[in-house]
């Protein structure tokens, strides 16, 4: 099936998540996405847990894997000048160049985009750098970790008794950052194919990251109140939170289970009582609006996990949302893969067969088009795997040359 994107050619010169996912799914839709790496270097997301079961080595990682499926692999040494040669070549044939290296290496490696329009003029050339091109901070880099805190997720995140948690893990890699990205490779290509020009798309990772955080700014700039972190509590809800059901088994092991769901309005907590039984303490006054509800919010908490303790979290889920309120199961990787009926009725996780972990899940597309759904056309590539179809293909190059390219260890 012809894809949205069928013809498109990226040269993603990104690493590690921010870049490579917006790059897979540049892929998904159609794009040939060359995929540019080292052995001298390696992506340090080729060496990050999980591992298939029993495998070691740069191919196994399901975390590496899961965000780099559809491409093709070749390796570059660009510290190596026959290299930086090889990369010109790829970056002429290409429409699309991806980079989420700091500013410092872009500079280094004469990547910055008065460069490579001289190689390609119509090149859209794409930049992730963590706070932008310019500025004081320009030359600050990190992962989604340290934009946790720098943006304000860590403030938000956690109890109020407890130090700043954050999210656990690089969240806006995954999402927000290679969304906002592929957005912006859109719009340039929508640009050149009515103008012939490229140009330049600059995602300061620190922006973008931002950009979902609008509440509580907006708290502050209209009202001087600066938003803290609250547990699973808000402020238009009581109660509001993740409550513990009765303990699964998994393995014959008990497994924690738990629900999470709101309360929002004098309807939902009818809701929510009925579905109780309409316990006596459900019908104190302290509890009979919302600012009495989150008055006291402790003891109403309580008094709501003694009840869902009781139940199995599905039974609840389906036992609530038959009441009125918005309830969920708080599922586990296990769930959402094997479990969740409605996932798997969209077909949402596509599998592939990969040459050393086999057979194994991948992300399904972000979203749909009717007429061009997205596919992931083959598993992740193995490091440098290929290295030859690229040079012959791609970059046009000999025998020799490729023979030339190996000795001065440019292709490594």
């Amino acid at each position: 099936m012809k894809q949205a994107l069928d013809g498109i050619k990226v040269a993603d010169f990104s690493w590690f998540g921010a870049g490579p996912i917006c790059a897979e799914n540049l892929g998904r839709f159609g794009a040939t996405v060359v995929r540019v790496e080292s052995e001298a270097h390696v992506d340090g997301l080729r060496s990050v847990l999980p591992f298939a079961t029993g495998k070691t080595g740069y191919n196994v990682s399901g975390y590496f894997n899961n965000y780099n499926a559809g491409k093709l692999d070749i390796t570059l040494n660009l510290n190596n000048a026959h290299a930086l040669e090889l990369s010109h070549r790829l970056i002429k044939w290409c429409d699309i160049f991806i980079t989420n290296q700091t500013n410092r290496m872009v500079e280094r490696w004469g990547f910055t985009y008065e460069a490579l329009r001289k190689i390609n003029p119509e090149i859209i050339a794409v930049y992730q750098p963590m706070q932008g091109i310019d500025g004081p901070h320009k030359d600050f880099f990190g992962f989604g970790a340290v934009l946790n805190p720098i943006t304000g997720y860590n403030e938000l995140s956690g109890f109020p008794h407890r130090p700043p948690m954050g999210l656990g893990t690089n969240y806006p890699d995954y999402v927000i950052n290679p969304g906002h990205t592929l957005v912006g490779i859109l719009a340039a290509l929508r640009y050149r194919k009515r103008t012939g020009k490229g140009q330049r798309v600059e995602l300061a990772q620190l922006e973008s990251s931002v950009a979902p955080l609008a509440p509580a700014v907006m708290d502050y700039l209209a009202n001087g109140r600066v938003q803290t972190r609250k547990g699973n509590r808000i402020s238009y809800a009581s109660p509001h939170g993740a409550f513990r059901c009765k303990d699964g088994t998994w393995e014959d092991k008990p497994e924690d289970r738990w629900i999470a769901f709101g309360i929002f309005d004098d309807a939902q907590w009818r809701g929510l009582v009925n579905a109780m039984g309409s316990p006596s303490w459900a019908s104190d006054a302290k509890f009979a609006t919302l600012d009495a509800r989150k008055e006291h919010e402790d003891e109403l908490d309580a008094h709501v996990t003694a009840w869902t303790l009781e139940h199995i979290a599905e039974e609840l889920m389906t036992l609530l949302q038959s009441k009125g309120v918005g309830a969920g199961v708080v599922q586990n990787a296990r769930d959402v893969l094997d479990a969740d009926e409605h996932l798997k009725a969209r077909g949402y996780y596509q599998y592939l067969d990969h040459p050393e972990t086999g057979r194994s899940a991948y992300d399904g597309a972000p979203f749909v088009l009717s007429k061009t759904p997205g596919t992931l056309r083959s598993p992740a590539p193995l490091l440098g795997q290929d290295n030859e179809y690229v040079c012959k293909e791609i970059l046009g190059m000999s025998d020799d040359e490729i023979a030339d390219a190996l000795i001065a260890e440019a292709l490594y």
